[in-house]
């Protein structure tokens, strides 16, 4: 199982946390993929926090939401939401992505049950996140699956990625990455 690293902007300023140490902590982890999440930066600013990270991060550098900046980085990793905001039919809304940031970019989708994820496996997706495993602080809201994720993550034809509240030590069977944010400090 791979470890795949949230880096989100927000809860490391709120712990003192300097992005680059994030990163390298990441790395001495064995974090094959790295995603930096800001949500209310300005563009300038993620810009700026994309190519510190990819003068150091030797792996996969994702940017969350923000696909008009994939240029600066490996891929990107969209929620239901942002697909739905380019277009309806999600079939045309993962075309329309893959023509704005190129045909050779990672793209990763949040899930959350298993209609979302038959959903998903009709879609040129290079992995599906699944999730939340269980609550945590950056994501509130979101409805804890527990140990059912691994039982949805089987009927996933694309690489699951668990999110939500994981844990280094948490072990599945159907998932390819685990990814950890505050658990990697």
């Amino acid at each position: 199982m791979q470890l795949y690293a949230l880096c989100d902007a927000d809860m490391l300023c709120e712990r003192g946390i300097e992005l680059l140490s994030f990163a390298t902590r990441a790395k001495e982890l064995g974090a094959s993929i790295l995603q930096y999440r800001n949500k209310y930066a300005d563009i300038a600013a993620i810009k700026t926090d994309l190519i510190a990270l990819r003068q150091t991060w030797e792996g996969f550098l994702l940017i969350n939401d923000h696909y008009e900046l994939a240029t600066f980085c490996d891929g990107v990793h969209i929620g239901q939401d942002d697909l739905a905001a380019i277009d309806s039919d999600p079939t045309r809304a993962i075309k329309i992505l893959k023509m704005a940031i190129g045909e050779d970019k990672i793209i990763g989708l949040s899930t959350h049950n298993a209609d979302e994820i038959a959903i998903a496996n009709e879609l040129d997706l290079n992995y599906i996140g699944l999730g939340a495993y269980r609550a945590s602080s950056t994501k509130s809201e979101a409805k804890v699956l527990g140990d059912k994720l691994d039982e949805i993550a089987a009927h996933s034809k694309h690489p699951v990625a668990a999110i939500g509240g994981v844990k280094l030590d948490d072990v599945f069977q159907y998932v390819t990455y685990k990814v950890i944010g505050s658990g990697l400090l």
